[in-house]
């Protein structure tokens, strides 16, 4: 039965260890799926390479089906899942902070250490800029505190907010990922070419 830490299934002594291992082995799925070049990432956003969005939302349709069925027949238990507290207004903020270093950069912090890891230039500067954006951060915390507590919504989830079962959002969820694939689909032909 999981979440296997919370349960004492496994010992909370492996956590660190299990978090490199998992980030390893997700950096490595983002190199081997090509994540690691800025003109992948930021295709996206210019419309001619939507790779990104497709496999991100298919992990989260995956993962979102697997962990109801998952629920429903018992093997997790979904109350002793953690989710992280929104803070609204620091969540716009650093949303829009973080697009525009996406943007222009090309790469999030995952992609970042992925292409660092093989040793490209512009994902190692990109990958210092953000530690040093952090150590700023956090020197300049007392000045940014009360936006960063603001707005303060807890554990908060989508079907709250919307007030459907979990099941009814994964149903709609999945039929908007399978509809959105398939106009990309139709007009793939349509959308620029660009030689990565």
């Amino acid at each position: 039965m999981g979440p296997l830490i919370p349960q004492q299934i496994i010992d909370p002594a492996w956590n660190n260890l299990i978090g490199f291992l998992v980030g390893m082995c997700f950096g490595l799925i983002l190199e081997a799926s090509g994540f690691s070049s800025s003109r992948k990432i930021t295709g996206v956003f210019y419309g001619y390479d939507f790779t990104v969005m497709k496999v991100f939302m298919t992990a989260v349709a995956v993962a979102m089906v697997g962990l109801l069925y998952f629920n429903y027949f018992g093997w997790i238990d979904l109350s002793l899942v953690y989710v992280n507290p929104l803070f609204l207004n620091a969540t716009i903020v650093g949303g829009f902070i973080m697009g525009i270093g996406f943007l222009m950069g090309g790469f999030c912090p995952g992609t970042s250490f992925a292409g660092a890891a093989i040793g490209k230039i512009d994902a190692i500067v990109f990958s210092l800029g953000m530690f040093l954006g952090i150590l700023l951060f956090s020197e300049a915390f007392p000045l940014v505190e009360t936006l960063y507590n603001a707005g303060d919504y807890g554990g908060l989830t989508i079907t709250e907010v919307l007030g459907i079962s979990p099941g009814l959002f994964a149903f709609f969820f999945v039929c908007a990922m399978l509809m959105l694939f398939g106009i990309l689909y139709y007009f793939r032909d349509k959308f620029r070419k660009i030689e990565i």
